[in-house]
C-alpha cells in the first residue's frame, strides 16, 4: 500500500520529467501543490474516469494553468484516457497535453486556463450553475444536482483584477459549494512577491463574505484533509483554503525560488530531487502499487451508478422534470417545437414592421425566446436599463436561487468569465450584456469562449458614434472588426427588429460557439422584405433593394447605416444609376455561404462598391476591393448628440452619393 507521500511524489516525478523532456514548462506549482491535490482527489473529489462527462461530477479547475502537469498527472494516475505516452509528448504538436490545460483536448479538463484568474471566474460560473440547477430541479428527498466546484489558484491569479470581480460576487451569492485553494508559495516569475503583493488575502476574502481557512500547511495531509472537511461543512458561503507551500517541493537546490517556477529543473537537479524524495524509479516510471493507490475507476463507476439509481427514482416521481433535465443538461437539445415557434416570431417581427432601436428589439426577442427556453440565464453588468436585458419573467438569482437572471454589477470581465464557467457546466444558454465599448474590459474572457468553442450570447448595445453625448470613451470604433476577426465568433449587427429576431435565433441555435449581438441605442426604421429576403437574412448578407438587370453600383451596410444606404440608393437611382443595396448583418455568416450565393449577392463583375458602417474603415476592404470605397470611421468619436455626430463624420446621403460618384 502506497503512502500519501509516495502518491504525491508520483505527481512531482511526472511533472519534472515531462517538463524536462519538453525542455519547457512549469514544474514548481505541480511539485508544490502535489500534497493538496493528492488529498482532494483521493479523499473528496467525486468523479468518474470512465465517464469524464458524468453530469453530477465535482468540477476541478486549475486556475494557475501554467502548472498543467499537475492536472495531467492527476488525470493519468487516476485512470482517465490519458496514457503515459501523452505525458511524454507534453507541449508537443497535437498531443493531449498542451502547455496549458485546454478544454476539448484532454479528457477530464473542464476549462481552458492559462490567462491567470480566468479559472477563478469559470469556477464561480460553474458554482452558480450548480446552485441554480439544484434550485430548479431538486425536490425533497431527490437531490439529483449535488456537486462541488474546486479550484486551485496561485498568487498571480489573485493579483489579476478578475479575481476581485468574480470572488466578490461569489461571496454575495453565497456559493456554499465553491471551494478554492490558494497556493501561497510567495513566488512569481520575477521572484519573491513581497515587493509587489502584500495583500492580506484571508481578510480580503472574509470581506467578500467567504469562509476562510487560514494557515494550512500545504504539505501536511491531515491538515489539508481537515481544512476540506471544514469547508464542505459551511453551506452558505464559498470557502478559501489558504495553503502555505514550498514551490518546487522536493528540489534540494531550487525549491522555494523562482528558478523552478517556469523552467526545467535540469538533469542534475532531477537526480538530486529523486534522491531527496526517495523516488527510486526512472523517468515516467510509476510502480504498480502507486497506480493502484491512485486508481479511481472503480469508485467512479460506483458513484455514477449510485447517481443513476437516484435519477431513476427521481424520474419515476417527477417524470416531466426528469425529461426537462435530460433535455437541458444531458443532451442539450432545444425543445422540439423551437424552430417553428422561433420562425413564427421572426415573421411576426417582419409583419409588425416596428421602427424601434435594435436594443429594444433585442429585449422583445429575449422575452419571447426566454418564455420558450427556461434554460436561458441572463444578466447585465449594471446596465440592464440601458442594455434592455430584463423581461417580464426575469427573476434575480440573488433573491430566488431558481431564478434566471444575474445582476453582475459593474464587472464586465468577471461577468464574461462567469458566463464561460456556467456554459461549460451545462444546463444553460447564457447571455450577458454591456455597452459595446466595454467589451474591451472583457476581451480576454470573450476570446476564451471562442477558443473553447462554447456557447455564449454577448449582448453589446450602444454600438457606434450614434451613442452620442457620452463621447469617444463610450463610442466603439475598432471593436466590431476585432470581434469579427476572432476565430469561432459570429457577430450580428442587425438593421431592424426582424434582423434582430433572426440574430437571436441564430445565437440560440449555435451550441458550439459564441455569438456577439451588436445593437443600437437610436431608433431604426423597419425594412420591407419579401419572404425570400426574410429567409436570406439568416445567410448573413442579402440583397435588400435591387435594380433591373445587373447593378453598376452596390452599397453594403449594416445596422443603423442600412437605412442610410437605402436613402442613398434612392438618390443615386434618381441620377440614373443602377444600384443594389446589400444588408449584411453578419459578415461571418455571409462568408460561410457557398460561392454561388455570394456571387448572387456581390457579383465579381460589379467592382463599384461602397460599404457604409459607423465603425473602422479597414475591415470593409475585403468586400469592396481596390475599386471600392468605405464610409466609416478612422478616428475616435466626439461628444455631441448622435445625429450631429453622424453628420459630422459623413454618415449622410450627400456624402454617400458623393463617394459613390467619385468611383466613376
Amino acid at each position: 500500500m502506497s503512502s500519501r507521500k509516495e502518491l504525491a511524489n508520483a505527481i512531482r516525478a511526472l511533472s519534472m520529467d515531462a517538463v524536462q523532456k519538453a525542455n519547457s514548462g512549469h514544474p514548481g506549482a505541480p511539485m508544490g501543490m502535489a500534497d493538496i491535490a493528492e488529498v482532494l482527489w483521493n479523499d473528496f473529489l467525486k468523479h468518474n474516469p470512465n465517464n469524464p462527462e458524468w453530469v453530477d461530477r465535482d468540477r476541478f479547475i486549475l486556475s494557475n494553468g501554467h502548472g498543467s502537469m499537475l492536472i495531467y498527472s492527476l488525470l493519468h494516475l487516476s485512470g482517465y484516457a490519458l496514457p503515459i505516452e501523452e505525458l511524454k509528448q507534453f507541449r508537443q504538436l497535437h498531443s493531449k497535453t498542451p502547455g496549458h490545460p485546454e478544454y476539448g483536448y484532454t479528457p477530464g479538463v473542464e476549462t481552458t486556463t492559462g490567462p491567470l484568474g480566468a479559472g477563478i471566474s469559470n469556477a464561480v460560473g460553474m458554482a452558480i450553475a450548480e446552485k441554480t440547477l439544484a434550485a430548479q430541479f431538486n425536490q425533497p428527498g431527490h437531490d439529483i444536482v449535488d456537486h462541488f466546484t474546486y479550484c486551485f489558484l496561485g498568487d498571480g491569479c489573485l493579483m489579476e483584477g478578475i479575481s476581485h470581480e468574480a470572488c466578490s460576487l461569489a461571496g454575495t451569492l453565497g456559493l456554499g459549494k465553491l471551494i478554492m485553494f490558494w497556493d501561497d508559495n510567495g513566488i512569481s516569475i520575477d521572484g519573491h512577491v513581497e515587493g509587489w503583493f502584500t495583500d492580506d488575502t484571508p481578510k480580503r476574502f472574509e470581506a467578500y463574505g467567504w469562509h476562510v481557512v487560514a494557515g494550512v500547511d500545504g504539505h501536511d495531509s491531515d491538515a489539508i484533509r481537515a481544512a476540506i472537511a471544514e469547508a464542505k461543512s459551511v453551506t452558505d458561503k464559498p470557502t478559501m483554503i489558504c495553503c502555505k507551500t514550498v514551490i518546487g517541493f522536493g528540489s534540494p537546490n531550487k525549491s522555494g525560488t523562482h528558478n523552478c517556477h517556469g523552467a526545467p529543473l535540469g538533469d542534475a537537479e532531477i537526480a538530486a530531487t529523486r534522491e531527496f524524495l526517495g523516488w527510486k524509479h526512472g523517468a515516467f516510471e510509476i510502480p504498480e502499487n502507486v497506480y493502484a493507490g491512485w486508481d479511481a475507476k472503480e469508485a467512479g463507476a460506483t458513484n455514477e451508478a449510485s447517481w443513476n439509481d437516484k435519477f431513476s427514482a427521481y424520474e419515476a416521481a417527477f417524470p416531466e422534470l426528469a425529461a426537462e433535465y435530460k433535455r437541458r443538461v444531458i443532451t442539450g437539445d432545444l425543445p422540439a417545437d423551437f424552430e417553428e415557434k422561433a420562425q413564427a416570431f421572426v415573421q411576426e417581427c417582419q409583419d409588425k414592421a416596428e421602427s424601434i432601436a435594435s436594443r429594444k428589439a433585442s429585449q422583445n426577442a429575449i422575452g419571447t425566446f426566454a418564455a420558450m427556453l427556461p434554460e436561458m440565464l441572463g444578466g447585465s453588468a449594471d446596465l440592464a436599463g440601458s442594455n434592455l436585458t430584463l423581461w417580464s419573467g426575469s427573476k434575480g438569482i440573488q433573491d430566488d436561487p431558481a431564478g434566471n437572471y444575474i445582476y453582475y454589477g459593474v464587472r464586465e470581465f468577471g461577468m464574461s468569465g462567469i458566463m464561460n464557467g456556467a456554459s461549460l457546466h451545462g444546463g444553460f444558454i447564457n447571455y450577458g450584456a454591456t455597452f459595446m465599448m466595454f467589451m474591451e474590459y472583457a476581451r480576454n474572457a470573450v476570446r476564451m469562449s471562442a477558443l473553447m468553442g462554447i456557447q455564449n450570447v454577448w449582448v453589446y448595445t450602444h454600438d457606434s458614434i450614434g451613442q452620442g453625448e457620452d463621447g469617444p470613451t463610450h463610442q466603439p470604433v475598432e471593436q466590431l472588426a476585432n470581434l469579427r476577426m476572432t476565430p469561432n465568433m459570429t457577430v450580428w449587427r442587425p438593421c431592424d427588429a426582424a434582423e434582430t429576431a433572426v440574430s437571436w435565433k441564430s445565437a440560440i441555435e449555435r451550441r458550439d460557439a459564441p455569438t456577439s449581438l451588436i445593437f443600437s441605442r437610436q431608433g431604426l426604421k423597419a425594412q420591407a422584405r419579401t419572404a425570400e429576403q426574410l429567409a436570406n437574412v439568416a445567410k448573413g448578407g442579402y440583397t435588400l433593394i435591387d435594380c433591373a438587370g445587373t447593378p453598376e453600383l452596390i452599397l453594403i451596410a449594416t445596422g443603423s447605416e442600412v437605412q442610410l444606404a437605402v436613402d442613398s440608393a434612392a438618390a443615386l437611382t434618381e441620377q440614373g444609376k443602377k444600384v443594389r443595396v446589400v444588408s449584411m448583418p453578419s459578415t461571418n455568416e455571409f462568408d460561410k455561404q457557398d460561392v454561388a450565393y455570394k456571387e448572387s449577392v456581390l457579383p465579381k463583375s460589379v467592382t463599384k462598391r461602397v460599404a457604409i458602417e459607423a465603425a473602422h474603415v479597414d475591415f470593409w476592404h475585403k468586400y469592396v476591393g481596390f475599386g471600392g470605397a468605405v464610409v466609416g470611421m478612422s478616428t475616435f468619436g466626439e461628444s455631441a448628440p448622435g445625429a450631429d455626430l453622424l453628420k459630422h463624420f459623413g454618415f449622410t446621403v450627400e456624402n454617400v452619393v458623393a463617394t459613390a460618384n467619385e468611383l466613376g
